[in-house]
Protein backbone atom coordinates (compact mmCIF):
# COMPACT_ATOMS: atom_id res chain seq x y z
CA UNK A 1 0.00 0.00 0.00
CA UNK A 2 1.34 3.41 -0.92
CA UNK A 3 2.21 5.71 1.93
CA UNK A 4 0.85 9.22 2.31
CA UNK A 5 4.14 10.87 1.30
CA UNK A 6 4.44 8.59 -1.72
CA UNK A 7 1.07 9.69 -3.06
CA UNK A 8 2.14 13.33 -2.94
CA UNK A 9 5.65 12.76 -4.33
CA UNK A 10 4.22 10.87 -7.31
CA UNK A 11 1.59 13.53 -7.92
CA UNK A 12 4.12 16.41 -7.95
CA UNK A 13 6.64 14.38 -9.97
CA UNK A 14 4.03 13.67 -12.63
CA UNK A 15 3.43 17.41 -13.05
CA UNK A 16 7.12 17.97 -13.85
CA UNK A 17 7.25 14.94 -16.16
CA UNK A 18 4.17 16.04 -18.11
CA UNK A 19 5.56 19.56 -18.51
CA UNK A 20 8.93 18.21 -19.68
CA UNK A 21 7.30 15.91 -22.22
CA UNK A 22 5.31 18.80 -23.66
CA UNK A 23 8.58 20.65 -24.19
CA UNK A 24 10.21 17.62 -25.83
CA UNK A 25 12.85 17.21 -23.11
CA UNK A 26 14.72 14.01 -22.29
CA UNK A 27 15.53 12.88 -18.75
CA UNK A 28 18.84 11.59 -17.44
CA UNK A 29 16.96 9.50 -14.85
CA UNK A 30 18.18 11.67 -11.96
CA UNK A 31 15.94 14.73 -12.27
CA UNK A 32 17.93 16.41 -15.05
CA UNK A 33 16.37 17.36 -18.41
CA UNK A 34 18.04 17.92 -21.82
CA UNK A 35 16.71 19.43 -25.01
CA UNK A 36 16.96 17.86 -28.50
CA UNK A 37 20.48 19.31 -28.95
CA UNK A 38 21.71 17.57 -25.80
CA UNK A 39 21.85 20.77 -23.77
CA UNK A 40 21.09 20.64 -20.04
CA UNK A 41 18.13 23.01 -19.63
CA UNK A 42 16.14 22.09 -16.53
CA UNK A 43 16.02 20.07 -13.33
CA UNK A 44 13.15 18.72 -11.22
CA UNK A 45 13.08 20.53 -7.90
CA UNK A 46 10.24 20.08 -5.40
CA UNK A 47 8.05 18.55 -8.07
CA UNK A 48 8.46 21.43 -10.54
CA UNK A 49 10.84 22.15 -13.41
CA UNK A 50 13.51 24.73 -12.68
CA UNK A 51 14.97 26.11 -15.88
CA UNK A 52 18.58 27.23 -16.38
CA UNK A 53 20.07 29.73 -18.82
CA UNK A 54 21.04 28.36 -22.20
CA UNK A 55 24.69 27.32 -22.53
CA UNK A 56 25.04 27.05 -18.76
CA UNK A 57 25.83 23.37 -19.25
CA UNK A 58 26.27 21.70 -22.63
CA UNK A 59 26.13 18.10 -23.71
CA UNK A 60 24.81 15.11 -21.83
CA UNK A 61 27.59 15.20 -19.28
CA UNK A 62 28.35 17.81 -16.67
CA UNK A 63 31.55 19.87 -17.30
CA UNK A 64 34.72 17.98 -16.21
CA UNK A 65 36.03 19.01 -12.78
CA UNK A 66 39.57 19.95 -11.75
CA UNK A 67 41.10 21.24 -8.56
CA UNK A 68 42.37 24.79 -8.18
CA UNK A 69 46.02 25.54 -7.56
CA UNK A 70 45.59 25.27 -3.80
CA UNK A 71 43.58 22.08 -4.26
CA UNK A 72 40.49 23.52 -2.56
CA UNK A 73 37.28 23.89 -4.58
CA UNK A 74 36.55 22.20 -7.96
CA UNK A 75 35.93 24.44 -10.97
CA UNK A 76 34.62 23.60 -14.43
CA UNK A 77 37.16 23.18 -17.22
CA UNK A 78 36.36 25.62 -20.03
CA UNK A 79 36.64 24.53 -23.68
CA UNK A 80 36.00 26.30 -26.95
CA UNK A 81 32.51 24.88 -27.07
CA UNK A 82 31.71 25.27 -23.38
CA UNK A 83 30.98 28.59 -21.75
CA UNK A 84 30.06 29.20 -18.15
CA UNK A 85 28.20 32.46 -17.71
CA UNK A 86 29.17 34.36 -14.59
CA UNK A 87 26.39 36.00 -12.62
CA UNK A 88 27.33 39.59 -11.87
CA UNK A 89 27.54 40.53 -8.21
CA UNK A 90 24.21 41.86 -7.01
CA UNK A 91 22.40 40.66 -10.14
CA UNK A 92 19.00 39.19 -9.12
CA UNK A 93 18.22 35.61 -10.09
CA UNK A 94 15.47 35.55 -12.72
CA UNK A 95 12.59 33.19 -11.94
CA UNK A 96 11.55 31.14 -14.98
CA UNK A 97 8.09 31.85 -16.34
CA UNK A 98 5.53 29.04 -16.23
CA UNK A 99 4.41 27.69 -19.59
CA UNK A 100 0.84 28.15 -18.34
CA UNK A 101 1.29 31.92 -17.94
CA UNK A 102 0.57 33.92 -14.79
CA UNK A 103 -2.32 35.13 -12.67
CA UNK A 104 -3.24 38.81 -12.68
CA UNK A 105 -1.04 39.35 -9.63
CA UNK A 106 1.99 37.85 -11.39
CA UNK A 107 1.92 34.45 -9.66
CA UNK A 108 2.87 31.65 -12.13
CA UNK A 109 0.05 29.28 -13.04
CA UNK A 110 0.60 25.56 -12.47
CA UNK A 111 -2.41 24.47 -14.52
CA UNK A 112 -4.01 25.66 -17.74
CA UNK A 113 -6.34 28.62 -17.26
CA UNK A 114 -10.08 27.78 -17.47
CA UNK A 115 -11.61 28.52 -20.86
CA UNK A 116 -14.98 29.40 -22.36
CA UNK A 117 -16.79 27.25 -24.91
CA UNK A 118 -15.02 29.08 -27.75
CA UNK A 119 -11.59 28.32 -26.26
CA UNK A 120 -10.92 31.83 -24.97
CA UNK A 121 -9.59 32.28 -21.44
CA UNK A 122 -12.27 33.05 -18.87
CA UNK A 123 -12.39 36.49 -17.32
CA UNK A 124 -10.81 36.77 -13.88
CA UNK A 125 -13.75 36.87 -11.43
CA UNK A 126 -11.50 37.65 -8.49
CA UNK A 127 -12.28 36.19 -5.06
CA UNK A 128 -15.00 33.84 -3.85
CA UNK A 129 -15.85 32.77 -0.31
CA UNK A 130 -17.47 29.39 0.19
CA UNK A 131 -18.57 27.04 2.91
CA UNK A 132 -19.45 23.36 2.66
CA UNK A 133 -21.43 21.25 5.12
CA UNK A 134 -24.09 18.62 5.69
CA UNK A 135 -26.71 20.94 7.25
CA UNK A 136 -28.78 17.84 7.99
CA UNK A 137 -30.92 18.95 9.80
CA UNK A 138 -30.52 22.74 9.22
CA UNK A 139 -30.41 24.60 12.52
CA UNK A 140 -30.04 28.10 13.93
CA UNK A 141 -26.41 27.24 14.65
CA UNK A 142 -25.75 27.17 10.90
CA UNK A 143 -26.95 30.76 10.57
CA UNK A 144 -23.96 31.89 12.62
CA UNK A 145 -21.69 30.15 10.12
CA UNK A 146 -23.40 31.93 7.22
CA UNK A 147 -23.14 35.28 8.97
CA UNK A 148 -19.40 34.88 9.46
CA UNK A 149 -18.96 33.69 5.86
CA UNK A 150 -20.86 36.74 4.57
CA UNK A 151 -18.73 39.01 6.72
CA UNK A 152 -15.54 37.39 5.41
CA UNK A 153 -16.76 37.69 1.81
CA UNK A 154 -17.38 41.42 2.11
CA UNK A 155 -18.47 42.67 -1.31
CA UNK A 156 -17.23 39.48 -2.97
CA UNK A 157 -19.24 36.41 -3.95
CA UNK A 158 -20.45 33.87 -1.37
CA UNK A 159 -21.39 30.28 -2.12
CA UNK A 160 -22.96 27.84 0.37
CA UNK A 161 -22.71 24.19 -0.68
CA UNK A 162 -24.84 21.56 1.13
CA UNK A 163 -23.55 17.98 0.78
CA UNK A 164 -25.51 15.47 -1.30
CA UNK A 165 -25.45 12.61 1.24
CA UNK A 166 -28.70 10.80 2.04
CA UNK A 167 -29.26 8.06 4.63
CA UNK A 168 -31.91 7.52 7.33
CA UNK A 169 -29.50 7.73 10.27
CA UNK A 170 -27.34 10.84 9.84
CA UNK A 171 -28.60 12.49 6.64
CA UNK A 172 -32.37 12.05 6.62
CA UNK A 173 -33.29 14.94 4.28
CA UNK A 174 -32.46 14.58 0.60
CA UNK A 175 -30.64 17.54 -1.04
CA UNK A 176 -33.79 19.14 -2.49
CA UNK A 177 -35.67 18.87 0.81
CA UNK A 178 -32.70 20.12 2.78
CA UNK A 179 -32.15 23.14 0.55
CA UNK A 180 -35.85 23.99 0.68
CA UNK A 181 -35.71 23.93 4.49
CA UNK A 182 -32.51 26.03 4.48
CA UNK A 183 -34.10 28.66 2.23
CA UNK A 184 -37.13 28.75 4.53
CA UNK A 185 -34.97 29.12 7.64
CA UNK A 186 -32.37 31.49 6.17
CA UNK A 187 -34.06 33.65 3.50
CA UNK A 188 -31.22 36.20 3.57
CA UNK A 189 -28.91 33.54 2.12
CA UNK A 190 -31.39 31.91 -0.26
CA UNK A 191 -29.52 33.07 -3.38
CA UNK A 192 -26.16 31.94 -1.99
CA UNK A 193 -27.22 28.32 -1.42
CA UNK A 194 -26.06 26.24 -4.40
CA UNK A 195 -28.04 23.17 -5.48
CA UNK A 196 -25.51 21.46 -7.76
CA UNK A 197 -25.72 17.64 -8.00
CA UNK A 198 -22.14 17.55 -9.31
CA UNK A 199 -20.69 19.13 -6.16
CA UNK A 200 -20.52 16.27 -3.66
CA UNK A 201 -17.32 17.28 -1.83
CA UNK A 202 -15.52 20.47 -0.88
CA UNK A 203 -12.95 19.57 -3.56
CA UNK A 204 -15.74 19.58 -6.16
CA UNK A 205 -16.78 23.04 -4.92
CA UNK A 206 -13.20 24.30 -5.30
CA UNK A 207 -12.83 22.81 -8.78
CA UNK A 208 -16.11 24.43 -9.83
CA UNK A 209 -15.01 27.81 -8.47
CA UNK A 210 -11.75 27.57 -10.42
CA UNK A 211 -13.53 26.56 -13.63
CA UNK A 212 -15.90 29.51 -13.18
CA UNK A 213 -12.94 31.89 -13.33
CA UNK A 214 -12.24 32.71 -9.68
CA UNK A 215 -8.53 33.12 -8.93
CA UNK A 216 -8.72 33.47 -5.13
CA UNK A 217 -10.76 31.45 -2.66
CA UNK A 218 -11.57 31.61 1.04
CA UNK A 219 -13.16 28.66 2.90
CA UNK A 220 -15.11 29.45 6.07
CA UNK A 221 -15.79 26.62 8.55
CA UNK A 222 -16.18 26.07 12.27
CA UNK A 223 -13.03 26.34 14.39
CA UNK A 224 -12.91 22.56 14.94
CA UNK A 225 -12.72 21.93 11.17
CA UNK A 226 -10.16 24.53 10.08
CA UNK A 227 -7.24 22.09 10.19
CA UNK A 228 -9.13 19.48 8.16
CA UNK A 229 -10.25 21.91 5.45
CA UNK A 230 -6.83 23.57 5.28
CA UNK A 231 -5.51 20.36 3.72
CA UNK A 232 -7.28 21.31 0.49
CA UNK A 233 -4.35 23.67 -0.14
CA UNK A 234 -2.18 20.59 -0.76
CA UNK A 235 -4.06 20.02 -4.01
CA UNK A 236 -3.74 23.58 -5.28
CA UNK A 237 -1.98 23.34 -8.64
CA UNK A 238 -3.08 19.73 -9.09
CA UNK A 239 -6.88 19.60 -9.39
CA UNK A 240 -7.54 23.36 -9.17
CA UNK A 241 -5.20 26.33 -9.30
CA UNK A 242 -5.75 29.51 -7.27
CA UNK A 243 -3.25 32.31 -6.82
CA UNK A 244 -4.33 32.46 -3.17
CA UNK A 245 -6.19 30.10 -0.82
CA UNK A 246 -7.07 30.40 2.86
CA UNK A 247 -9.26 28.63 5.38
CA UNK A 248 -10.69 30.79 8.17
CA UNK A 249 -12.63 30.04 11.33
CA UNK A 250 -16.25 31.02 11.82
CA UNK A 251 -15.66 30.86 15.57
CA UNK A 252 -16.03 28.37 18.39
CA UNK A 253 -19.28 26.84 19.55
CA UNK A 254 -19.90 25.44 23.01
CA UNK A 255 -21.60 22.04 22.49
CA UNK A 256 -22.94 22.14 26.05
CA UNK A 257 -24.42 25.62 25.78
CA UNK A 258 -28.15 26.21 25.85
CA UNK A 259 -30.18 27.76 23.03
CA UNK A 260 -28.69 28.87 19.73
CA UNK A 261 -25.04 28.60 20.87
CA UNK A 262 -25.34 24.92 21.62
CA UNK A 263 -27.84 23.81 18.99
CA UNK A 264 -26.53 21.25 16.49
CA UNK A 265 -27.87 18.97 13.76
CA UNK A 266 -27.19 16.00 16.05
CA UNK A 267 -29.47 17.44 18.73
CA UNK A 268 -32.13 18.18 16.12
CA UNK A 269 -32.13 14.58 14.88
CA UNK A 270 -32.28 13.28 18.44
CA UNK A 271 -35.21 15.60 19.23
CA UNK A 272 -37.00 14.48 16.07
CA UNK A 273 -36.81 10.74 16.78
CA UNK A 274 -37.87 11.39 20.39
CA UNK A 275 -40.79 13.50 19.11
CA UNK A 276 -39.57 16.33 21.33
CA UNK A 277 -40.96 19.38 19.53
CA UNK A 278 -39.99 21.79 22.32
CA UNK A 279 -36.28 21.04 21.84
CA UNK A 280 -36.59 20.81 18.06
CA UNK A 281 -38.29 24.22 17.97
CA UNK A 282 -35.27 25.90 19.61
CA UNK A 283 -33.22 24.96 16.55
CA UNK A 284 -35.64 26.63 14.14
CA UNK A 285 -35.43 30.44 13.68
CA UNK A 286 -38.15 32.46 15.39
CA UNK A 287 -39.46 33.92 12.12
CA UNK A 288 -40.57 30.39 11.11
CA UNK A 289 -44.02 29.66 12.56
CA UNK A 290 -44.81 26.59 14.68
CA UNK A 291 -46.85 24.94 11.93
CA UNK A 292 -43.90 25.00 9.53
CA UNK A 293 -41.50 23.85 12.25
CA UNK A 294 -43.76 20.87 13.01
CA UNK A 295 -43.90 19.97 9.32
CA UNK A 296 -40.10 20.00 9.15
CA UNK A 297 -39.84 17.75 12.22
CA UNK A 298 -42.49 15.38 10.83
CA UNK A 299 -40.55 15.08 7.57
CA UNK A 300 -37.32 14.34 9.45
CA UNK A 301 -39.06 11.67 11.55
CA UNK A 302 -40.49 10.03 8.44
CA UNK A 303 -37.14 9.98 6.64
CA UNK A 304 -35.41 8.54 9.72
CA UNK A 305 -37.91 5.66 9.82
CA UNK A 306 -38.26 5.94 13.59
CA UNK A 307 -40.80 3.10 13.67
CA UNK A 308 -37.96 0.69 12.80
CA UNK A 309 -36.02 1.63 15.94
CA UNK A 310 -32.81 3.57 16.40
CA UNK A 311 -29.59 3.84 18.42
CA UNK A 312 -28.28 7.21 19.55
CA UNK A 313 -24.70 6.39 18.57
CA UNK A 314 -25.90 5.74 15.01
CA UNK A 315 -28.03 8.86 14.48
CA UNK A 316 -25.96 11.28 16.60
CA UNK A 317 -22.55 9.71 17.35
CA UNK A 318 -21.20 12.89 18.98
CA UNK A 319 -23.87 12.52 21.66
CA UNK A 320 -23.04 8.88 22.43
CA UNK A 321 -19.29 8.45 21.91
CA UNK A 322 -18.94 5.57 24.37
CA UNK A 323 -21.25 3.24 22.45
CA UNK A 324 -19.77 4.40 19.15
CA UNK A 325 -16.26 3.46 20.33
CA UNK A 326 -17.46 0.15 21.76
CA UNK A 327 -18.98 -0.88 18.42
CA UNK A 328 -15.86 0.34 16.62
CA UNK A 329 -13.57 -1.72 18.85
CA UNK A 330 -15.77 -4.78 18.25
CA UNK A 331 -15.32 -4.14 14.51
CA UNK A 332 -19.03 -3.81 13.97
CA UNK A 333 -18.39 -0.90 11.60
CA UNK A 334 -15.70 0.75 9.44
CA UNK A 335 -13.73 -2.37 8.49
CA UNK A 336 -10.61 -2.36 6.32
CA UNK A 337 -11.58 -1.98 2.66
CA UNK A 338 -15.08 -0.63 3.39
CA UNK A 339 -16.32 2.59 1.80
CA UNK A 340 -16.94 5.44 4.22
CA UNK A 341 -17.82 9.09 3.82
CA UNK A 342 -16.26 12.00 5.66
CA UNK A 343 -19.32 13.89 6.83
CA UNK A 344 -17.45 17.21 6.93
CA UNK A 345 -15.83 17.28 3.48
CA UNK A 346 -18.05 14.81 1.59
CA UNK A 347 -15.06 12.69 0.53
CA UNK A 348 -15.79 8.98 0.01
CA UNK A 349 -12.91 6.53 0.33
CA UNK A 350 -11.92 3.03 1.33
CA UNK A 351 -10.53 2.41 4.80
CA UNK A 352 -6.84 1.47 4.62
CA UNK A 353 -6.06 1.84 8.33
CA UNK A 354 -8.03 1.70 11.57
CA UNK A 355 -6.57 3.77 14.38
CA UNK A 356 -7.66 3.96 18.01
CA UNK A 357 -10.43 6.43 17.20
CA UNK A 358 -9.73 7.47 13.64
CA UNK A 359 -9.56 6.11 10.08
CA UNK A 360 -7.14 6.62 7.20
CA UNK A 361 -8.94 6.43 3.85
CA UNK A 362 -8.17 6.89 0.16
CA UNK A 363 -10.63 8.03 -2.54
CA UNK A 364 -10.77 6.73 -6.10
CA UNK A 365 -8.89 9.91 -7.10
CA UNK A 366 -6.05 9.02 -4.68
CA UNK A 367 -6.98 11.77 -2.21
CA UNK A 368 -5.98 10.50 1.22
CA UNK A 369 -7.87 11.73 4.27
CA UNK A 370 -7.96 11.07 8.00
CA UNK A 371 -11.24 11.18 9.91
CA UNK A 372 -12.30 10.73 13.49
CA UNK A 373 -14.84 7.91 13.73
CA UNK A 374 -17.48 10.38 14.91
CA UNK A 375 -17.11 12.28 11.62
CA UNK A 376 -17.64 9.39 9.19
CA UNK A 377 -20.52 7.26 8.05
CA UNK A 378 -20.92 4.13 5.95
CA UNK A 379 -21.03 5.36 2.37
CA UNK A 380 -24.30 4.91 0.49
CA UNK A 381 -23.31 4.24 -3.13
CA UNK A 382 -25.77 3.89 -6.00
CA UNK A 383 -28.73 3.25 -3.72
CA UNK A 384 -27.69 0.15 -1.81
CA UNK A 385 -31.28 -0.88 -0.94
CA UNK A 386 -32.51 -4.33 -2.05
CA UNK A 387 -32.81 -4.44 -5.83
CA UNK A 388 -36.10 -6.31 -6.16
CA UNK A 389 -39.14 -7.92 -4.61
CA UNK A 390 -40.47 -11.44 -4.68
CA UNK A 391 -42.53 -12.57 -7.67
CA UNK A 392 -45.82 -12.53 -5.72
CA UNK A 393 -45.34 -8.81 -4.99
CA UNK A 394 -44.70 -7.53 -8.51
CA UNK A 395 -48.31 -6.82 -9.41
CA UNK A 396 -48.60 -3.45 -11.16
CA UNK A 397 -50.37 -0.90 -8.99
CA UNK A 398 -49.15 -2.22 -5.64
CA UNK A 399 -46.91 -0.29 -3.25
CA UNK A 400 -44.31 -3.06 -3.47
CA UNK A 401 -44.10 -2.75 -7.26
CA UNK A 402 -43.89 1.05 -7.03
CA UNK A 403 -41.00 0.84 -4.56
CA UNK A 404 -39.29 -1.78 -6.71
CA UNK A 405 -39.43 0.42 -9.83
CA UNK A 406 -38.34 3.53 -7.88
CA UNK A 407 -35.38 1.62 -6.53
CA UNK A 408 -34.32 0.53 -10.03
CA UNK A 409 -34.51 4.17 -11.19
CA UNK A 410 -32.56 5.45 -8.18
CA UNK A 411 -35.56 7.54 -7.10
CA UNK A 412 -36.26 8.01 -3.40
CA UNK A 413 -39.50 10.02 -3.57
CA UNK A 414 -42.35 10.29 -6.05
CA UNK A 415 -42.00 14.09 -6.24
CA UNK A 416 -38.35 13.69 -7.23
CA UNK A 417 -39.34 11.24 -9.97
CA UNK A 418 -41.94 13.69 -11.31
CA UNK A 419 -39.56 16.66 -11.19
CA UNK A 420 -36.82 14.66 -12.89
CA UNK A 421 -38.90 13.71 -15.89
CA UNK A 422 -41.11 16.81 -16.09
CA UNK A 423 -41.19 18.44 -19.53
CA UNK A 424 -38.85 21.41 -19.10
CA UNK A 425 -39.53 22.89 -22.56
CA UNK A 426 -42.73 24.57 -21.50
Amino acid sequence: MKGFSQFFSEATESQAVMQAKRLGLTTDGHGGWYDKDGEFVAKTEKGRLKFYNQNQRLGKQDPPQQRTANNQQPVATQTKTQTQPVQQQGEPEVEPQSDFGTFSNGTPRRMPAPTNADGSEKEDRGEVTLTFGRFNVPTTGHEKLFQQAKKAAGKGDLRIYPSRSVDPKKNPLDPDEKIEVMQTMFPDYSNNIVNDPNVKTVYDALKQAYQDGYTKVRIVVGADRVKEFSKTDSYNGKIFDFSDMETVSAGDRDPDAEGIEGMSASKMRKAAVENDFKTFRTGVPKHVDDKTAKMIMATVRKRMKVEEGWNLWEIAPKLDLNNLRENYFKKNLFGIGELVENLNTGLVGRVIRRGANYLICVTEDDIMFKSWIKDVSEAVVNNSAPSGVTADKREVGTDEHREYVMNLMGVMEIKNFINKYRNKTK
